[in-house]
């Protein structure tokens, strides 16, 4: 889709902090996160909603939890899907902390203020434990 933000930056039209690409997904992190490390897997090609996909994304998704959960040192990353936000299939991945701001669910309104500075520092640091 022309319009599509998360297609232009699948093609790379629009600049992010990627953290894994492969031929079908990319995943990058959220420009509003919820949490350091809050990240956001597409898939490369337009689909709507993440149950549209023909290419399977559990893989690649346990792949980044995985690296999450070592790159801060955390037990708990929750994944989402919402899809109201961009009109492209996504799904979130939050790292959690004791403290974090959140409660006992994330709370969607609490954005966390992150340089790029320190996303580009985050950015590296997930790919580490790819």
């Amino acid at each position: 889709m022309a319009d599509c933000i998360f297609c232009k930056i699948a093609q790379k039209e629009i600049p992010a902090d990627i953290v894994y690409e492969d031929e079908q997904f990319l995943a990058f992190l959220d420009n509003t996160p919820r949490n350091p490390g809050h990240t956001l897997i597409i898939p490369k090609k337009h689909y709507r909603w993440v149950w549209d996909m023909e290419e399977e994304s559990s893989q690649v998704t346990n792949k980044i939890a995985n690296a999450l959960k070592k790159a801060f040192n955390t037990d708990l990353v929750i994944s989402f899907v919402l899809g109201e936000e961009v009109p492209h299939a996504h799904i979130h991945l939050i790292p959690r902390f004791p403290d974090d701001g959140h409660g006992t669910l994330i709370d969607l309104k609490n954005i966390k203020d992150i340089s790029q500075e320190e996303m580009s520092e985050i950015a590296k640091k997930i790919t580490t434990f790819l």
